[in-house]
């Protein structure tokens, strides 16, 4: 019985494998990857050393570099995202897809791994900033590497936001607005005005239970290097019910 359970979980892994590297390819086939990595890369730059004022803070750390990801990401990932389900259905090949001898939660799995690793691959490219700081100064490259962990579960988490938006509709523009309304409540819920227009009322729990919900809140203590095991599973816990809403709705679609 182990042996049979052995198997099926190689060949599920397998199948997973063999969609995110078709997917993967995919998107390096096209333009359109070097011109979101292109663009990704200048707001950054841009972002960090003038906007966010780099060079006069006069401190070795990166927290200019970092602040603004939340809200690069509102507009970036669901754009890279808002492809996955609904192009399939526009061209008919959602049907053919689901016909394979795969199950639903193995494509569902491996379309998401290969978005979230091209997001990787992306902030990856950004590495010159932390040779930056580290020629300039002397920084916590350990705060560092728990940003960028912070930084690219925060990516997987609006990504698979965008997966459930996609498969709703064949539309890629619906799914792309949707996605980022879904992605600003979740900036909004910590964002300072936001919380401190709760406080007034009195209520500390209300104002805790809605910055709770927040990826601002659980972002920031990655940004500080805490490797906090509930920021983990927010970040987790969304990627996981996003993708589970995927199922159902693609399970839907295959049932009418």
């Amino acid at each position: 019985m182990s042996f049979c359970c052995s198997c099926s979980s190689c060949c599920s892994c397998g199948n997973i494998k063999t969609i995110a590297k078709r997917e993967l390819g995919g998107y390096f086939a096209s333009p359109v990857a070097y011109v979101f990595i292109v663009i990704f890369l200048l707001l950054t730059g841009f972002f960090t050393f003038m906007a966010g004022g780099f060079f006069e803070r006069s401190q070795a750390s990166l927290e200019s570099f970092f602040t603004w990801h939340a809200w690069l990401y509102l507009f970036l990932v669901p754009a890279v995202g808002m492809r996955l389900w609904a192009e399939e259905r526009r061209v008919g090949t959602l049907e053919l897809l689901l016909t394979m001898p795969i199950t639903t939660l193995e494509a569902i799995v491996g379309k998401f791994l290969a978005s979230w690793a091209f997001l990787a691959i992306a902030l990856f490219l950004t590495f010159p900033v932390v040779i930056t700081v580290n020629w300039l100064g002397s920084p916590d490259n350990g705060v560092i590497l728990s940003a960028y962990i912070g930084s690219l579960m925060m990516a997987g988490a609006y990504l698979a936001i965008t997966s459930m938006t996609s498969a709703m509709t064949r539309n890629q523009v619906v799914s792309f607005i949707i996605s980022v309304v879904l992605c600003l409540f979740l900036i909004l819920c910590g964002f300072p005005p936001v919380t401190n227009l709760l406080s007034r009322l009195d209520s500390p729990r209300l104002v805790e239970a809605v910055a709770a919900l927040s990826v601002l809140t659980h972002f920031d203590g990655f940004a500080k290097g805490v490797l906090d095991s509930r920021d983990i599973i927010y970040f987790l816990s969304i990627i996981g019910f996003s993708l589970f809403t995927t199922g159902v709705i693609i399970r839907s679609h295959r049932a009418g």
